[in-house]
């Protein structure tokens, strides 16, 4: 897990260099290789531990799988050996799995070999389910245009409060409401997976409702709190600032680590748009200064979860996600026209990446670290899915905000 001396240097601009590319293309590597035997013939995706080791009996979660769709369908576009295989695995394991056949929509796990773990029906793992059916049709996957049709009857049925423009929360198998919840954090992931459905469909839809989400909760929430996003809402959408609940999804407070990745969403969908809507950019500044200011731990390194209202910090555990979503909204800015100072800054998210979170030999990324900069386990069990680090890798090497899968071909070796 340790960085060396000259991958990144600590003065001299390293964006867009050839070593910045060997860089980012060796951990691709890792992280492919590392998830790539994750695959389980009897159904899924393991769940792996620092060594890549099946975790027993652990419960396969529809955003992870969904999001090894997501991630492999790149890697295939891109010409990575048995990408393919990965992708269709994950497609089979979302039909046949996931989906429930009683009661239509996808259920939040089942267990290793089948037969279901919780069949609650939540928001965001549907999101991640319009992302894999995106990613999969860009990647020419047969089953796609199947899985993209049946997800966007879900969704409009079930989730999508077409008066307000927004997702609504979490459901019993059956589809009976459990509780009157409503979270930001399903709803930025939603945004991603439209606007990825966009650049696969073409269909205006997609993206006008995304730009809708953004509206609310960055033009109207984000700027009446000085950036900062509040996950947290009543039925009626008002702020639940004292709400706290499961501490990896639903923590209290603000997270410095979704502005972030809200600011490289907001790029995307400017230029989708023609980059002709001005405001998208100046927010994707705002959010991302607010959670540089907010989130940037200057004595440990890395990004602290979460803050409250005023900015003061909650939680300051330090995982691996805010990091590369930093790495992804730092690249988004730098190709947007960014100066000397954002490249600085990409530069230290990429060192403090580097030395805290990246294990060099096994591959992929450690979740979180104590308070000695040592991998700990406190609240992820082995390194999770691919996703967030991979994009960090990937995205920062395409020439274009948006279209990645357009894109992903360039970086063929």
């Amino acid at each position: 897990m340790t960085l060396p001396n000259d991958a990144i240097p600590a003065d001299a601009p390293w964006w867009g260099t050839d070593a910045h590319r060997r860089f980012l293309l060796t951990d691709a590597a890792r992280q492919f290789e590392f998830f790539g035997r994750s695959l389980d013939p009897s159904g899924g995706f393991h769940a792996q531990d620092y060594a890549g080791r099946p975790i027993p009996d652990a419960p396969r979660e529809l955003h992870a799988t969904t999001r090894m769709v997501h991630s492999f369908a790149l890697g295939h576009l891109m010409g990575v050996k048995g990408a393919d295989d990965m992708v269709d695995h994950g497609m089979k394991a979302i039909w046949n799995l996931h989906r429930d056949p009683d009661h239509g929509g996808y259920l939040w796990s089942f267990a290793p070999g089948g037969g279901v773990a919780d069949g609650t029906k939540l928001a965001y793992g549907h999101a991640f389910v319009l992302l894999a059916a995106a990613s999969a049709k860009q990647a020419g996957h047969p089953d796609a245009d199947r899985l993209l049709a049946d997800i966007r009857e879900v969704i409009e049925a079930r989730f999508w409060d077409h008066a307000r423009g927004r997702m609504s929360e979490e459901y019993a198998r059956d589809w009976q409401q459990i509780s009157t919840y409503r979270g930001m954090n399903a709803n930025m992931h939603m945004s991603e997976a439209l606007l990825a459905a966009y650049e696969a469909t073409g269909e205006d839809v997609f993206l006008h409702r995304a730009l809708g989400i953004f509206d609310f909760f960055i033009g109207q929430v984000g700027a009446a709190h000085g950036w900062r996003l509040p996950e947290h809402y009543t039925e009626d959408w008002q702020i639940d600032a004292g709400y706290e609940g499961n501490p990896m999804f639903r923590p209290r407070g603000t997270t410095p680590g979704h502005s972030f990745e809200l600011a490289r969403l907001l790029l995307q969908a400017w230029d989708l748009g023609g980059r002709l809507d001005t405001k998208l950019p100046e927010w994707a500044g705002q959010l991302y200064s607010r959670a540089l200011a907010d989130g940037w731990d200057k004595a440990r390194g890395g990004i602290i979860y979460t803050v409250d209202l005023a900015g003061q910090p909650l939680r300051t555990n330090r995982y691996w996600w805010p990091v590369t979503e930093a790495i992804g909204a730092g690249a988004a800015l730098l190709k947007a026209g960014g100066d000397a100072a954002r490249e600085q800054e990409y530069r230290r998210f990429w060192q403090d990446g580097s030395r805290l979170f990246i294990d060099h030999v096994k591959g992929g990324w450690f979740p979180e670290i104590d308070d000695q900069n040592r991998p700990d386990a406190l609240q992820f069990a082995g390194k999770p899915d691919i996703y967030h680090a991979i994009q960090a890798d990937l995205l920062p090497l395409l020439p274009g905000l948006s279209h990645a899968a357009r894109e992903m071909p360039l970086l063929k070796s």
